[in-house]
């Protein structure tokens, strides 16, 4: 009785960690993932052709010399991308002249052979809260390492080895035998005295080929490409005695062994499968999973990985199996290195210094739990070497990344559709002082930036409350804001009176802020530690050489102040400064100051 109500309090412990998770998840929370694309029928037709067309490619590559133009992660996905798109236009698979996905398998010389057993495959956990509830209702439960490799079935008769198949669609493999003897790692004879008729007679083992890494870091290194160069080797008509010992065995099940997790790894460890055993681990609940994935993900290991397989103690005989996932195993994968995404547009942001950064904007897709919709390309420079278009799919890197990057081109779209991008000399440290048309960026970039913590820190007033001012008309200038009244404000959609008040309060501030705190917010050049800010009338008589003679201050930014204190904008808005009585930027009351030093 009261283990039942244990098991009954995991669950509900489970389910309110899976509904917190769901909650926490844009991946749950979104259909990107399962909603089919909007497409009309032609375009359906052009993307599955396109795709089909780059599955081929990879998987001919895979043949030829055992690499792939991509990772093992975004073959993944476009594969999975083309079972999708396939199941949501079937009408437009019916007529394509690529092979269907079941066909897209690695090319191969082999003939097909029936597995004796079938490869179900894996569900894979979505979220951290299904595992939760997986684990609490399969209780007691192991975890292994998920081999990233090729999964095979080995048929031994009389302890013999007669058959060696790949997992093909689950029901029916390549017959890779030849290769057996070649791979050190395969038994070619088992001791099968001890075992039943039934096992004596045909044993069934199913594994993963995987490629040998020594200390191999899944963290760091990813895949490394390791199963899609175990597959291109398995595709060769021959294997050479180099790649058989390259090639390592990972015997993941013994269908016709015992049903119980704990006797069928013994039993597999008699018969010389002993790492099975050796990275099998009894688990005690979800921070026990936990561990191991993350202890498996970062220390090294002798193969590549991508995630970690959960198992129920017990599971059914084989012969009860069927091609298709079963509830009694669970994959926990790691999350994508990488990830495919089409771009939808390229949109140009304009910062308050007139740099250019392409942004491109993408159809939604998953990246460790979030939504990604758009990506920076960094410069116009690096976007026009990705030569990166709208209908593009994109390679996009997120290991080991903050920010992700888009890392390459995986296909481009046809058409391709051109993108006018700004012109770079038009924008630079000083131009667009008034929301002139394609100016409108650049000049809420700078009022951004003048309200900001660095400059003169205005509360509550940020890229919204700007827009407003400048769509009403109120702000076309750098300093409008500061003869604005709580009406002119209240009228504002969005503000009232209360927020007016508040507004004026923070723009009367600004007075207070000292010359230094006033010349960052017009966007003065940087100055080491502020030297040398005393006065604009001073800064108005600096030369360049004298500029240089502070710690620092080189040609380049001499030559900045220099354009910045001459220019036509920047003197005007010094002026109404002036005239408002701000510190440093009053008129000199004295003259006679002739000397730099001096003037300090």
């Amino acid at each position: 009785m009261a283990a039942r109500w244990l098991r009954v309090a995991l669950l509900v412990a489970a389910l309110l960690l899976m509904a917190l998770s769901l909650m926490a998840s844009p991946l749950m929370a979104s259909p990107v993932a399962a909603a089919c694309p909007q497409w009309a029928s032609e375009h359906a037709e052009k993307q599955l052709t396109e795709l089909g067309q780059r599955l081929q490619d990879w998987n001919l590559a895979y043949r030829r010399d055992g690499s792939s133009p991509v990772s093992d992660d975004i073959y993944d996905q476009a594969r999975a991308d083309y079972r999708q798109w396939s199941s949501c236009f079937p009408e437009v698979v019916d007529r394509l002249p690529s092979p269907r996905l079941g066909a897209m398998l690695l090319p191969s010389l082999s003939t097909t052979l029936n597995h004796p057993v079938v490869h179900t495959g894996l569900n894979k956990a979505a979220t951290d809260g299904e595992v939760a509830v997986w684990l609490a209702r399969h209780a007691p439960t192991w975890v292994q390492p998920k081999v990233d490799g090729v999964a095979v079935t080995l048929v031994y008769r009389r302890g013999q080895l007669v058959q060696l198949i790949s997992r093909g669609d689950g029901r029916t493999g390549q017959d890779w035998t030849r290769h057996a003897e070649v791979i050190a790692a395969v038994p070619q004879q088992l001791d099968v005295s001890r075992f039943d008729n039934a096992n004596a007679e045909q044993l069934v083992v199913q594994g993963e080929l995987y490629q040998r890494l020594a200390g191999h870091r899944q963290q760091q290194e990813g895949t490394a490409g390791a199963r899609s160069r175990v597959a291109g080797w398995m595709a060769r008509e021959q294997l050479t005695p180099d790649i058989g010992r390259q090639i390592g065995l990972f015997a993941w099940g013994w269908p016709t062994g015992p049903e119980a997790m704990d006797e069928r790894l013994a039993g597999l460890a008699q018969l010389g499968f002993e790492d099975v055993r050796r990275f099998s681990v009894p688990l005690e609940g979800f921070a026990s999973a936990a561990h191991w994935r993350r202890q498996w993900y970062t220390s090294p290991l002798p193969f590549a990985t991508d995630g970690v397989v959960l198992h129920a103690a017990t599971r059914p005989s084989g012969r009860h199996w069927l091609p298709q996932p079963p509830d009694w195993a669970l994959a926990w994968k790691y999350p994508a290195r990488e990830v495919l995404a089409q771009v939808r547009d390229i949109e140009f942001s304009i910062g308050r210094t007139g740099r250019i950064t392409p942004v491109a904007k993408l159809y939604p897709v998953e990246v460790d739990g979030r939504t990604l919709r758009r990506v920076g390309l960094g410069s116009l420079d690096h976007w026009r070497a990705l030569d990166l278009l709208p209908g593009d799919q994109a390679i996009i890197e997120t290991a080991g990344l903050i920010i992700p990057q888009i890392k390459s081109v995986a296909w481009r779209g046809e058409p391709r559709y051109s993108v006018q991008a700004p012109l770079a000399e038009d924008y630079h440290p000083l131009s667009c002082w008034h929301p002139e048309p394609g100016c409108g960026q650049q000049f809420l970039a700078r009022l951004d930036w003048l309200s900001g913590g660095s400059a003169l820190q205005l509360r509550g007033i940020g890229p919204a409350t700007w827009r407003r001012l400048v769509n009403a008309g109120l702000v076309q200038g750098l300093l409008d804001w500061r003869k604005l009244n709580a009406g002119q404000l209240a009228r504002l959609t969005g503000v009232g009176q209360q927020r007016a008040q508040a507004i004026l309060i923070s723009f009367d501030e600004a007075q207070q802020r000292s010359f230094e705190q006033w010349l960052i917010a017009l966007g003065a050049p940087p100055l080491p530690n502020g030297h040398g800010l005393t006065t604009w009338s001073a800064l108005q008589q600096r030369s360049a050489e004298q500029w240089k003679r502070y710690p620092g201050v080189g040609e380049v930014t001499a030559k900045r102040w220099m354009q910045f204190v001459s220019d036509p904008e920047v003197q005007t808005l010094a002026a109404i400064l002036a005239d408002d009585g701000v510190v440093g930027f009053a008129p000199p009351t004295h003259t006679g100051c002739m000397e730099f030093e001096q003037c300090l």
